[in-house]
């Protein structure tokens, strides 16, 4: 099986790694890639977003299967494209895809499929705004607003603060902007991540991971992409990952069916374990960066066989996914000033260490490794636990030079300190 990827982050190429480490797998391809992904597959240059190029590329590399990493080709429904000319495609349609491109959409199928998820409301008028934003203010008990963008915001477009003025701001900004308004109530309890495969109404969940989007430590400054995330997740009993399939996967899935838009792909829920049982925070209708690099640090399935039985309609007759013992840690090294405008064009040495996934990343005409985005690397430790999965990270970091790069160094610290409880 010839399997093309599609997207040029870490996430693309862990997938990539775990492809290639399947022997059902005899050729990979990756568009557009980075550097680190042109030393393990072929590499073209083509426009994601464009469902003519896609397809043309999936035939002329003789894909067998097309997996579709970012979000964006998913709402814009390359994967209905891919499909249309007979080629196997992991990533859900245009329509189902809307689970994560409008939160309002999404909101809607949670209500009707019973789940459970903040209260919210969309504001479309900045001459609404202030009576919203009062009915969302923080009561007792309650410590936040938060303001989200309706649309897609590669992670970035929500902000949650006891600070009025500064979530007005970024509502009325957003509003300026053209974008919808999602105000939620803010949901106690640690957050987890849950990637799914899904293929219809069946359901096969992932390990449970959960993800850093603060850029600082001790989870301060504003949102990212991303900067961290470990697995499995020590403080979260085995039973929740059944719940959380049972009351919320599940139930979205059926829903999503009922409506004529059944998911195909890797439908990832964002949760926050309340006092009340999980509860929806977000969907998203691919593979999640940075937890993607971690959960499959720790496969030990044939990727391949799995990503191609969920979108040919065979999920529910694979084999369950089996998992190495211990833990993995990513730690995202960014650029300086991420997660604001980065600064590009630096020379990166010692990303040729085992456990070093690229993002940001290209190649001068010299030959020499520079930085090309925010996000730069990704760097997975693993460990027969999880102190031991972040020593290893940590020590990969310190061989590596990006001249004002950042990261956080307190990625599952405390789980491993045993400072998280339901």
């Amino acid at each position: 099986m010839h399997v093309l990827v599609i997207g040029s982050g870490a996430r693309e190429h862990a997938l990539l790694l775990a492809l290639r480490r399947d022997p059902g797998v005899d050729g990979v391809s990756v568009a557009p890639g980075n550097a680190g992904t042109a030393a393990i597959a072929d590499q073209y240059d083509v426009d994601v977003t464009s469902a003519d190029e896609v397809v043309a590329l999936a035939r002329r590399v003789g894909a067998d299967l097309v997996v579709i990493g970012p979000e964006v080709p998913l709402v814009l429904g390359v994967a209905d494209a891919v499909r249309a000319a007979g080629i196997a495609c992991f990533g859900p349609t245009r329509d189902a895809a809307r689970i994560e491109g409008s939160k309002a959409f999404a909101k809607d199928v949670m209500s009707a499929a019973g789940v459970r998820t903040a209260t919210s409301e969309i504001v479309d008028n900045p001459a609404h705004l202030d009576a919203a934003l009062d009915r969302f203010g923080p009561p007792a008990g309650e410590q936040a607003w938060v303001v989200k963008d309706d649309g897609l915001a590669a992670g970035k477009g929500v902000v949650v603060t006891g600070d009025r003025d500064l979530a007005r701001a970024h509502a009325a900004s957003l509003l300026e902007a053209g974008h919808p308004v999602l105000l939620e109530s803010f949901l106690d309890g640690p957050e987890v991540s849950l990637f799914c495969l899904v293929d219809g109404d069946t359901v096969v969940p992932l390990l449970p991971a959960q993800d850093s989007k603060r850029v600082g430590d001790g989870d301060t400054g504003p949102n990212t992409g991303g900067m961290g995330a470990y697995t499995p997740l020590p403080w979260l009993p085995a039973e929740m990952t059944t719940r959380i399939v049972d009351e919320i996967v599940t139930p979205v899935a059926a829903e999503l069916v009922r409506r004529g838009s059944a998911f195909s792909g890797l439908l990832y829920a964002g949760l926050a374990i309340t006092s009340r049982g999980p509860a929806v925070v977000e969907f998203n209708c691919r593979f999640g960066d940075p937890e993607t690099q971690a959960v499959l640090a720790l496969l030990d399935s044939p990727l391949g066989a799995l990503l191609r039985a969920a979108a040919t309609g065979e999920l529910a007759a694979a084999p369950a996914p089996r998992w190495r013992d211990g833990a993995a840690v990513t730690v995202v090294v960014a650029a300086e000033n991420y997660p604001g405008r980065p600064r590009v064009g630096d020379v990166i040495t010692g990303a040729d260490a085992d456990g070093v996934l690229h993002a940001g990343t290209a190649r001068r005409d010299d030959g020499a490794l520079v930085s090309s985005g925010g996000r730069v690397l990704s760097v997975v430790g693993t460990g027969a636990d999880l102190a031991a999965a972040r020593a290893s990270a940590y020590a990969i970091i310190d061989s590596i030079r990006l001249p004002g790069s950042h990261f956080r160094t307190d990625i599952g610290l405390a789980a491993a300190d045993g400072e998280i409880s339901l």
